[in-house]
């Protein structure tokens, strides 16, 4: 669906260029200060990230499909509930950016297509990954697509930045859903990676929520939904639509319309977020128009001047 309206792009983000999501490393984040050693040697900082490693981070409650060898056996003595140990993960992490490829997603009224955010975000992602020193791969809801494997350095960032590119240039001639890309995401991660997931918020909700608890359960996992401006606030006029070839009127104007239209966009929005959150998933919410690094911590992000 397009809306019919002189807002609608023309030109300038319909489609993501490599020239842009190059340019975007300089809002990736600034890397943690490596810790020293005893002789003055940088080592390798421990991740807050919890995975399988070799230094214990914490216990908690066990999970079928936990390691039964990494039970804490006296948390569970003492509480009386099995409980099992995790570990900080020091070794070279894994990025994985997984690329939902639903048509929803290219649309747009303002600044650019929620497609070519989708495409930004993951580079910002991609950026920020490389300046950790972590592996980056992409992948896609694709039944014949290989995935783009993990690598590191500058050229594995390229790899995913053009992988993105072709991907959100244009929806995809076939697309398996984002579902299927969440399963292919489970095999090929290793506990302790992290998992960003670009999404449709329709989509993500159509997720069973035990597919985002069994990919939390040992990753670090962050989805962006992309929206438009318009979902969320839409102008109080009548507005055209274009619809399989026939113009559509929206009268939003009337109190019952802006209702129907609130409980398709914005609430289930929030309660996509509020069950994620529950999930231990991180939720971020990216309209078109705003800056395609503003999902990160603030304290973390650096901004070119």
């Amino acid at each position: 669906m397009a809306v019919d309206s002189p807002d609608l792009l023309h030109g300038d983000g319909l489609v993501p260029t490599l020239a842009e999501l190059v340019a975007l490393r300089g809002t990736a984040i600034r890397p943690p200060a490596p810790k020293r050693g005893r002789i003055g040697q940088a080592g390798q900082a421990p991740s807050p990230l919890r995975g399988r490693g070799m230094e214990y981070a914490e216990s908690r409650e066990y999970v079928a499909g936990d390691d039964a060898r990494h039970i804490d056996w006296r948390v569970t003595a003492r509480s009386g509930r099995t409980h099992t140990k995790l570990f900080q993960a020091e070794r070279e992490r894994v990025t994985l950016i997984v690329a939902d490829t639903d048509p929803a997603l290219y649309f747009g009224t303002r600044t650019r297509f929620k497609s070519v955010q989708a495409a930004r975000v993951g580079a910002v992602a991609a950026w920020s990954a490389q300046r950790r020193g972590d592996r980056i791969a992409a992948l896609r809801g694709s039944l014949h697509e290989a995935p783009i494997p993990p690598a590191g350095g500058t050229r594995g960032v390229l790899r995913v930045l053009d992988a993105l590119g072709r991907w959100y240039a244009a929806p995809p001639a076939e697309d398996a859903g984002l579902e299927h890309a969440l399963q292919q995401a489970t095999r090929v991660l290793r506990p302790g990676a992290r998992l960003l997931v670009l999404a449709d918020p329709l989509r993500a909700a159509a997720v069973p929520l035990a597919r985002w608890s069994g990919l939390a359960l040992h990753h670090q996992v962050d989805v962006v939904l992309l929206v438009d401006p318009l979902e969320l606030q839409p102008p109080t006029e009548a507005l055209d639509f274009l619809a399989e070839q026939r113009r559509v009127r929206v009268d939003l104007r009337s109190p019952q319309v802006r209702a129907h239209w609130q409980d398709h966009f914005a609430t289930p929005l929030q309660q996509l977020q509020d069950s994620l959150a529950t999930r231990r998933v991180t939720a971020h919410v990216m309209s078109t128009d705003a800056p395609s690094a503003g999902w990160l911590a603030p304290a973390v992000r650096e901004v070119v001047a």
